[in-house]
């Protein structure tokens, strides 16, 4: 079936012939209920579902949904393995079993293209396609047209929901905005079971048959899909389900919490044993943390995808901090050489990164131990400090107060800030920047210079932040959370405004308050349009 090229152009003539060609087929709709002998009605309906106008596709679903529910409820659809329709006619089926089959046979045929509409160019479609196929699912599962493994799936339609997830997940077609439709059908218990299940046998069929080679548009489907996807924190919240079973839920895998954590478990890792584009880990490491290992059985799991996470480098190491950190202190991961590792995160770039402030949030609590040896916690001081002297100051604003904190917890760093040396001696930093290993680095051997150097920065509050190094430092921490979201923007504000205020009381001494006087003007419209944020 060709997906139309463009929308209908409503006029009134078209108007009227969609509301003519709607009332057609709700009448032919009642007389296939009405009577058996109308049954041949249906292919009309099917003709209008394979129409290029979108009004007449989404009708003809309508229309399709209400027959064949219809039917399914009255079981007037064959049950059991199907046999062709060459074989009813010339076997010894009676005249209702014929009917069974020939309905069936239809049935089939409209699941078939309301599934090829979900690759449909108009989303309306799309969308009429993707609501008559659940209402479908919900009525076989209530009505089943084959033989279940009941022990397990209970009348569940696990095929079709396979069949809907494959649609869904396209290998040439962005779904994102029909899968956000879809995201109302996995608040359903049921479904939300059987759709991660679906994910993972999908993922695996299109991704090995791809060689693992990366696929952005599938892979963006896919993580569009499963990020949407919200595992209830009890088992006693497990109470929508699509499928009302007759039986007790006891033994119903779908009704389970820990069935659901492994199925989403295994969902998860069977999206990321394979190659992601590179903007995907990001999207992947920034819900980790508190959307997927919280709702995992076995969390630990996801240590290689951390572990090759954090190799990678730049933003993507960063990001993969907070995973690491549920990990480390909520599941008594050991990761060898993890300080190693962080310290080694600490370069220029990391000023500039769009995750700093998370960054610094989670060095903070990783460095917050006082069971940490001196020469480690000396090492990040002493590297911050180093590259504070080309830190732009929205990073200087926590940089300081960061390195303070550091020598708050552990009093045995003090010696960096009162290295005793013999006045007018030329001194030599014996601290090693390019060492990769911050035992070796010799930072204990050195000092904060830098900071003094900091006191002469052309910022005010750089400057005075400095300066709190000369004396002693309070047992308070200062609380860094206040100044890690702050912008270049609030900064440079804050800066020019002191600036202006300056050159106002400079030309007013100068010139006078005269209001006509020419430099004082020039600096309120300066101050006015410039430096004064609206």
């Amino acid at each position: 079936m060709a997906p139309a090229k463009k929308r209908n152009v409503s006029s009134g003539k078209t108007e009227e012939s969609v509301k003519r060609a709607k009332i057609n087929m709700n009448s032919k709709v009642e007389s296939i209920l009405e009577s058996k002998k109308h049954a041949n009605n249906v292919f009309d309906i099917l003709e209008f579902l394979q129409s290029e106008k979108e009004k007449d596709v989404v009708s003809a679903a309508n229309a399709c949904s209400k027959l064949f529910c219809s039917l399914l409820e009255r079981k007037d659809l064959f049950m059991g393995k199907l046999p062709g329709e060459e074989e009813a006619l010339s076997g010894g089926y009676s005249a209702e079993e014929k009917y069974s089959i020939f309905m069936r046979h239809r049935y089939n045929s409209c699941v078939e293209m309301l599934l090829e509409h979900l690759s449909h160019k108009i989303h309306g479609v799309k969308e009429g396609a993707l609501c008559c196929l659940m209402k479908f699912a919900a009525v076989e599962g209530q009505h089943p047209l084959e033989d279940l493994d009941w022990s397990e799936h209970y009348s569940f339609p696990r095929e079709l929901i396979q069949a809907v997830v494959d649609g869904l997940l396209s290998k040439t077609t962005d779904n994102s905005l029909l899968i956000s439709r879809f995201q109302e059908f996995l608040e359903m218990e049921d479904v939300r079971y059987y759709v991660m299940s679906s994910i993972r046998e999908n993922v695996g069929k299109v991704m090995d048959k791809n060689k693992g080679a990366v696929a952005p548009i599938y892979q963006n489907n896919v993580f569009t899909l499963i990020s949407n996807i919200i595992i209830p924190s009890q088992e006693s919240e497990f109470t929508n389900f699509m499928v009302k079973q007759e039986a007790k839920h006891d033994d119903w895998k779908a009704a389970k919490l820990g069935e659901h954590k492994r199925v989403f478990e295994r969902m998860w890792l069977g999206f990321l044993k394979y190659k992601l584009p590179s903007n995907m880990y990001k999207k992947v490491l920034v819900i980790l943390h508190d959307s997927i290992l919280p709702h995992m059985s076995k969390p630990t799991l996801m240590i290689d995808f951390l572990t090759a996470a954090y190799e990678v480098g730049g933003a993507i190491s960063l990001l993969a901090l907070n995973g690491l950190f549920v990990l480390i202190h909520q599941h008594n991961l050991d990761y060898p050489d993890f300080y190693k590792k962080l310290y080694n995160l600490l370069e220029p770039s990391v000023f500039h990164v769009k995750y700093r402030a998370r960054f610094f949030h989670l060095a903070n609590l990783f460095l917050s131990s006082s069971h940490l040896p001196v020469y480690l916690v000396a090492a990040f001081a002493k590297r911050l400090a180093r590259l504070a002297l080309t830190a732009p100051p929205t990073a200087l604003l926590i940089v300081l107060p960061f390195i303070y904190n550091l020598i708050r917890r552990h009093p045995s760093c003090r010696v960096l800030i009162h290295k005793p040396s013999a006045e007018d001696e030329p001194l030599e930093d014996p601290y090693i920047m390019d060492e990769e290993d911050p035992a070796q680095c010799r930072a204990l051997e050195s000092s904060l210079w830098e900071i003094k150097t900091l006191q002469k920065h052309f910022h005010p509050d750089v400057s005075k932040a400095a300066i709190l190094i000369n004396t002693p430092l309070s047992e308070q921490e200062d609380d860094i959370s206040e100044v890690l979201e702050i912008t270049t923007y609030e900064v440079t504000c804050h800066f020019l405004t002191l600036v202006a205020c300056i050159l106002k009381k400079k030309a007013t001494a100068l010139n006078g308050p005269h209001p006509h006087n020419n430099l004082r003007s020039i600096i309120d419209i300066f101050v006015s349009h410039v430096f004064i944020p609206s």
